[in-house]
């Protein structure tokens, strides 16, 4: 098999084939990519950890036959963050398949674990389909559920569904290649796609129940983080937990309370920050936040 990944998402699925010892010829990973103040360039995870264990790498800037000119039984593809031409796709025998993060046809597209949180659902999952030329469009071959605790959060969960896929292909793939299992098509009047998430998107609105909030910080917890502002500067929420209260008349935003912890009136419930960030300082607990800010209480967030 060849395996197409990039993201920390798809590693587990590699390091797992390898491990029940799949025979892949080689990893195809995207091009190392510009990072930190210096703008070294920086392999992906995938390809870090393929160097690491002496399997093979390809980086291609563009996918065609051409390029690749690799043949294999079966191609898997784990957060590789590119469409793969129809060409390509068709190239090994058994087709190519794809680990996905959601319960398809539910949350396609790029942002399925941060939508499922962000949405407050109960329980999420993994597909497995044969890839087409559509994006998240091809038959499924099998899904897993996944129950999603109260206090999940993004990276929490993306770690939890990266293993989950990965034992399921493991579990799979023999069956599927033995003719065993066969693809169903999605249902199609069933489809909700998710967006590519923007900085932006990090931004609270006050007005929003404690509950929607609290997703919003928990779904953003690694990028881009929930924020705020506090006296002109962007204010970085990590952590919080919802209090429930009383309908209550004052100003959304506002800071209820700030002794030994911060309290936020928001539009139903009050949130209270565990751990946050103001721009140009460090990351601090509430204590840490409030022995360095004078007269917090009563300030309003926007």
């Amino acid at each position: 098999m060849v395996f197409f990944g990039t993201s920390e998402f798809a590693v587990p699925a590699l390091r797992k084939l390898v491990a029940s010892n799949f025979q892949i010829t080689a990893v195809i990973t995207q091009p190392d990519k510009p990072a930190g103040r210096k703008q070294l360039p920086l392999p992906s995870p995938v390809k870090k950890w393929a160097q690491e264990n002496d399997v093979k790498v390809l980086q291609p800037h563009k996918l065609t036959t051409d390029s690749l000119q690799l043949t294999a039984d079966v191609f898997i593809v784990a957060s590789y963050g590119k469409i793969i031409p129809k060409a390509v796709l068709d190239i090994p025998q058994y087709g190519t398949l794809n680990i996905h993060p959601s319960l398809l046809p539910k949350y396609r597209g790029p942002s399925p674990i941060q939508t499922a949180i962000l949405n407050q659902d109960r329980e999420t999952g993994v597909t497995i389909i044969k890839l087409d030329e559509e994006m998240d469009h091809g038959p499924i071959i099998v899904s897993k559920k996944w129950k999603i605790e109260n206090s999940t959060t993004y990276e929490k969960l993306h770690d939890k569904l990266a293993e989950l896929g990965a034992d399921l292909l493991i579990e799979t793939l023999p069956e599927y290649i033995r003719g065993e299992i066969k693809p169903v098509a999605q249902d199609h009047n069933k489809v909700t796609f998710t967006k590519i998430i923007t900085k932006q998107d990090g931004r609270i609105d006050w007005k929003k129940t404690a509950e929607e909030i609290d997703a919003q910080i928990r779904a953003f917890h690694v990028w881009p983080v929930a924020w705020t502002t506090l006296d002109g500067k962007r204010l970085k929420i990590y952590d919080a937990s919802i209090i429930p209260s009383p309908t209550s008349e004052r100003v959304k935003g506002e800071v209820t309370d700030a002794s030994g912890t911060i309290k936020i009136q928001t539009g139903n419930g009050v949130l209270s920050i565990k751990e946050l960030q103001l721009e140009g300082g460090k990351r601090l607990t509430a204590q840490e936040f409030i022995n360095g800010q004078s007269g917090l209480e009563r300030k309003i967030l926007l």
